[in-house]
């Protein structure tokens, strides 16, 4: 049973929640908070590191990035119409499509922004001193998604819907494909022990995503799209090293150990000035 979910259970939950979302959009915050329940529970029963479901202090902190990020989204999506009013191409977007086609020419277009955001991310200094946060993290469970400075969400979030606002893209496409972006992010940094084979060369999940959590220098440069590789193929950044296990000791920032922990300190980090400590040693089977 355990070996058929690990090969299932990425792509059902994927096609599974954002098919129900079609199916009766009406149920979004619901359907999340199951998709929430659901990766806890597979986490518990399937996890790929059983260290990574104990707290380190941090599942409270988690959880009031993910209340505001999330709530940051829901505004978004309230003032979207109005943005569309202003900003849209009339006529560009296919509303003749059927739904299921119209979410996934948004997910296409929203990953392209959100993987160039993320590249820029790591080699751009102030951009890279927000998106710190989300790669302090020391344990990878699917909360970590929507571990981010809200600011810094603002940012992903803008390079995301920006080309989809000035197509004139419909309120009930957007609120279906911030589903789709939570869902894939509770799968991107899941604990589960998920197995992928062919897949993992075309779906950003956790078997893929963690080797960008590394801790060595720029080795972690690596993996940058939200819900598909192929803009890594195109980056020059799809890494894969079968058979090496990214464990506890892997994650984090390796320059800076001490990252803080608490909530309010880590929304003032960005803006401070830091020591960067010495960088650990690449391990020998990643050379």
């Amino acid at each position: 049973m355990k070996r058929l979910v690990s090969w299932l259970y990425a792509p059902a939950c994927l096609l599974g929640f954002v098919g129900w979302g079609l199916y009766q959009p009406q149920w979004l915050l619901v359907i999340f908070a199951v998709a929430v329940a659901v990766s806890f529970v597979v986490e518990l029963w399937l996890p790929y590191e059983p260290q990574w479901n104990r707290s380190l202090g941090d599942r409270w902190r988690d959880t009031l990035h993910a209340l505001i990020n999330e709530s940051l989204n829901v505004l978004g999506l309230l003032v979207l119409p109005g943005l569309t009013a202003l900003l849209a191409f009339e006529g560009l977007w296919p509303r003749g499509w059927p739904l299921w086609e119209q979410l996934l020419m948004a997910i296409f277009l929203a990953d392209a922004g959100i993987t160039l955001m993320h590249y820029a991310s790591h080699r751009i200094a102030p951009l890279w001193r927000l998106h710190a946060v989300h790669h302090s993290v020391q344990r990878l469970y699917g909360f970590n998604g929507l571990m981010k400075h809200p600011l810094h969400q603002l940012l992903e979030a803008t390079a995301g819907l920006m080309p989809l606002i000035l197509l004139g893209v419909p309120l009930e496409v957007a609120q279906l494909l911030a589903l789709a972006i939570a869902i894939q992010l509770l799968l991107q940094h899941s604990n589960v022990d998920m197995r992928l084979g062919p897949l993992r060369w075309v779906f950003a999940w956790a078997p893929v995503h963690r080797f960008h959590h590394m801790k060595y220098g720029r080795a972690g440069d690596v993996n940058f799209g939200l819900f598909f590789n192929l803009w890594d193929w195109l980056l020059g950044t799809a890494f894969y090293r079968k058979g090496y296990r990214i464990g506890p000791g892997d994650l984090g920032i390796g320059s800076r150990p001490q990252f803080p922990v608490a909530y309010a300190a880590q929304l003032r980090d960005p803006f401070l000035a830091v020591r960067l400590a010495k960088e650990p040693p690449l391990p020998e089977d990643l050379h």
